[in-house]
């Protein structure tokens, strides 16, 4: 009778939450890096780090990142967010309520990828060109 009650009572509370809330969260790491290392990187405006470096990202918003090295020209590149629908379909099979959860806390996305990587070139448009006149 226990265990009866137990099961029941473990059915109810999974069924109040959604699945993406559930078990997969809000954030996930996303790995940055560059050739050459040591690159500047920068999240949406802001500066986050120096590559390589992993960093906790929210799953809800597009990250635009971008690479800057003094002597490089700048590289950016966007991840964007992606609906899970594995997670929506799982919603749908547990009923209303983990469906509204999830809708609600938009557990449903997920970064396209947890990894970005810039491959920076010399920025040509910097280098210093010294003429020297021999007469």
């Amino acid at each position: 009778m226990k265990l009866l009650s137990f099961v029941l009572l473990a059915t109810v509370a999974i069924s109040m939450t959604g699945c993406a809330t559930l078990f997969k969260g809000s954030h996930s790491t996303v790995c940055f890096d560059s050739e050459p290392q040591g690159a500047d990187v920068y999240i949406n405006g802001q500066r986050h780090g120096r590559t390589p470096f992993a960093l906790d990202c929210s799953n809800k918003q597009p990250l635009m990142v971008t690479f800057k090295k003094p002597g490089f020209a700048d590289k950016t590149c966007v991840i964007d967010t992606k609906i899970a629908a594995g997670w929506v379909i799982l919603d749908v099979l547990g009923g209303l309520i983990p469906v509204l959860i999830d809708a609600a806390t938009e557990n449903w996305y997920s970064l396209e990828s947890t990894e970005a990587s810039a491959l920076l070139e010399v920025d040509s448009s910097s280098t210093d060109f010294a003429c020297q006149m021999g007469g």
